[in-house]
C-alpha cells in the first residue's frame, strides 16, 4: 500500500482548517503551502487556466478513472499516487446462461491500468458512488498537484456550476489543479483532443517528449483506421450498431441499449471506421425493445462493456436472446465483442482498440492483413513498455482471448 509519509499533525491542522473555512464561508487558503518552490513551473490547462506547480512532485491525486496513472506506469511514477477518483480498480466476474443450460463464465476481467498496477486498490478514494468529493480526505492526502479530468466518472454529468464550486473549493486548499476536459465534456465528442490531455501531463512531469511521441503514436493508429475506410461509397457503408446486452435494460423490459449520434460511441462508427451507425436517435444508454433492434437489422453489431461483459455468444446462445436470432448480423455471425472497459467514460490510453475492432469488424476485407489479436500486443508493448509475455495477459484481462480463437 502506497502510504503518506507526512505527519499526523500537519493532517490533523489541515482537516481542521478545511472545517473552519467551511464553517464561516472563508475563501481564503486554507493550508499555508509556504513560498513558491525554486524552480517552480507553470502548465496551461484545458479550461485555459495558468496552474502554478512545485519543482518537485511527489504526490497526487487523480480524478480521471486510470488515464494519468497509465502514464505514470509508463514513466515509472506510478507509486507517486496516493489518491484516486473512483473506485474503477477492480476485478470483474461474469457469467450467462445458454440455451441448454449450459453456463460461460469470465474471470478476472479488468482494465490495463488495474492489472499494471493492482496496489491503487489499497489507495484512498475521493469519490464514492453518488456522492461528492470528500475534501477532508484530499486535504489529509496533501498532495502536490490534483489531476481532474471532465469526462472521467466522478464528472460524467457534471456542470460547470460544480466544475466552477470544484476549482474554488481545491483552490482554498492551496493545492495545483489541472483539469483536462476529456471526449463527453468537449462540445463534440471526439477523440482528436486526446494528444493534447497527453503532452499537458508530460509537461507536469517534465516528460514533454515521451508525451509527444505517445501522443503520436495513438493519433497514427486512428489515422491509418481512417486511411484504409476513407474512399468507401455512401452505398457500401455497413451498418453498425453499438448494442449493450444490459441485465438493467431487460428488467426494464427493453432488450438492450444504444447510442445515438451525439455520443462517442458513434464517433467511433462514423468518424474513425467511417461507417453508419443504425441507432438514428440521440443519447447514450438508450433502453431500446427488441422490436425495436430487429427494425433496425444492423449488418454488424459490437458489444460494448455495459453493467457486465458481453461476448457474442451471449446474443447467439443466451436464452433471453432467441427473440433476436433474425437479425442479419446474428445469421452472418457479425457480432463482435470489444474489449472490457468498466470505468471508460472518457477513454483510457487504450481507445485505439476500440476502434479497431470496430473497423475490422465493418470491414473485414481491408483489414485482411491485420490480425489484430496479434497487433494488440504490440500496442500494449508500446503503450505500456511492457514485455509481450505481459501484453498477453493483458489481453487476457480484457477479455480478448476471443480474438485469438477466431483468427481476428
Amino acid at each position: 500500500m502506497i502510504r503518506s509519509t507526512k505527519p499526523i499533525g500537519l493532517t490533523l491542522v489541515i482537516v481542521c482548517l478545511l472545517t473552519l473555512a467551511f464553517s464561516c464561508g472563508c475563501a481564503g487558503t486554507t493550508t499555508d503551502r509556504g513560498s513558491p518552490d525554486a524552480g517552480a513551473r507553470t502548465v496551461t490547462d484545458m479550461r485555459g487556466r495558468t496552474v502554478e506547480l512545485p519543482a518537485t512532485i511527489e504526490r497526487i491525486v487523480a480524478i480521471d478513472d486510470g488515464f494519468v496513472e497509465g502514464l505514470l506506469y509508463r514513466w515509472g511514477m506510478q507509486d507517486r499516487v496516493v489518491g484516486l477518483g473512483g473506485t474503477w480498480v477492480q476485478d470483474y466476474t461474469y457469467s450467462f446462461e445458454k440455451v441448454g443450460g449450459a453456463t460461460y463464465e469470465y474471470r478476472n476481467g479488468t482494465n490495463p491500468v488495474s492489472y499494471l498496477i493492482p496496489e491503487l486498490a489499497d489507495l484512498p478514494v475521493l469519490v464514492e458512488t453518488g456522492t461528492a468529493i470528500n475534501y477532508e480526505t484530499l486535504a489529509s492526502l496533501d498532495p502536490d498537484v490534483v489531476i481532474l479530468r471532465e469526462g472521467a466518472w466522478a464528472f460524467s454529468a457534471g456542470s460547470d456550476e460544480a466544475l466552477k464550486k470544484t476549482v474554488t473549493t481545491i483552490d482554498s486548499l492551496g493545492i495545483p489543479l489541472v483539469i483536462l476536459v476529456g471526449p463527453p465534456f468537449q462540445e463534440r465528442p471526439t477523440i482528436d483532443h486526446i494528444g493534447e490531455e497527453i503532452r499537458i501531463v508530460g509537461e507536469i512531469f517534465s516528460r514533454e517528449e515521451d508525451a509527444g511521441a505517445l501522443a503520436s503514436y495513438l493519433d497514427d493508429q486512428i489515422r491509418e483506421i481512417r486511411k484504409r475506410t476513407a474512399d468507401i461509397p455512401e452505398n457500401e457503408k455497413p451498418r453498425m450498431m453499438q448494442l449493450g446486452l444490459s441485465p438493467r435494460a431487460r428488467q426494464g423490459g427493453g432488450a438492450g441499449m444504444a447510442w445515438g449520434g451525439d455520443t462517442i460511441e458513434s464517433y467511433f462508427i462514423e468518424n474513425i471506421a467511417n461507417a453508419k451507425n443504425a441507432y438514428k436517435g440521440t443519447g447514450a444508454f438508450v433502453v431500446v425493445s427488441t422490436e425495436q433492434i430487429l427494425a433496425l437489422d444492423p449488418d454488424v453489431i459490437v458489444l460494448p462493456t455495459a453493467q457486465g461483459y458481453h461476448p457474442a455468444s451471449e446474443l447467439y446462445t443466451a436464452p433471453y436472446y432467441q427473440n433476436l436470432q433474425e437479425l442479419t448480423a446474428v445469421k452472418n455471425q457479425r457480432v463482435y465483442a470489444l474489449p472490457w472497459t468498466p470505468f471508460n467514460w472518457a477513454k483510457r490510453l487504450e481507445y485505439p482498440i476500440e476502434a479497431m475492432v470496430i473497423a475490422k469488424a465493418a470491414y473485414p476485407d481491408r483489414f485482411a492483413d491485420i490480425q489484430v489479436h496479434e497487433w494488440v500486443l504490440d500496442f500494449y508493448q508500446y503503450v505500456y513498455g511492457v514485455d509481450k509475455a505481459t501484453a498477453k495477459e493483458l489481453r487476457s484481462a480484457q477479455w480478448l482471448d476471443w480474438m485469438v480463437e477466431a483468427g481476428f
